[in-house]
């Protein structure tokens, strides 16, 4: 209790004890686009030290996200996705910058999306592995600008507040 009381998902009251923290939208809107700055910024340090067995390990990451798309198991899903962006966020080379992302994906950002309309969800789960697809592809040709805006600006923007 006292971990996710750190992790700001609950919050502790002495001699009463705990209750499960209500985050409104525009905080969680702010929190996603930090992690948009952070995630692309990560990419760009990691962009002359990815491997091509990183390479490899995005691109079977996707097939099973789209794997997972295609089940709609969502919590597949999430954790191949958070595979994902851990493959390069751990090649920056900045521990602090690491150990952020971390903190705000095991607090917050652990599921981006959820709706009980599946077929929404999962249309938009969707784009964003196409997104993931853009992303390996930009690492394949260096491409270090196209990178940082994709990732900052398109691909943790909400563009589906009413899922979030």
């Amino acid at each position: 209790m006292i971990q996710l009381a750190s992790e700001n998902l609950l919050e502790f009251f002495p001699r009463k004890g705990f209750i499960v923290k209500e985050i409104d939208t525009k905080k969680k809107l702010d929190v996603f686009k930090v992690v948009g700055v952070l995630d692309a910024f990560a990419a760009t340090l990691a962009m002359e030290n990815i491997t091509e067995d990183d390479m490899e390990l995005m691109e079977e990451l996707v097939k099973k996200i789209d794997l997972s798309i295609s089940q709609k198991n969502y919590s597949d899903y999430q954790k191949y996705q958070n595979q994902f962006h851990k493959v390069y966020i751990d090649k920056c080379s900045n521990t602090t910058l690491i150990k952020l992302l971390d903190s705000l994906q095991n607090s917050f950002v652990r599921q981006i999306y959820l709706s009980k309309d599946e077929e929404k969800l999962f249309t938009v789960l969707e784009q964003m592995n196409k997104e993931h697809k853009q992303i390996i592809n930009y690492f394949n040709n260096k491409e270090k600008e196209n990178l940082e805006r994709l990732i900052k600006n398109e691909h943790w923007k909400i563009t589906h507040i009413d899922m979030i």
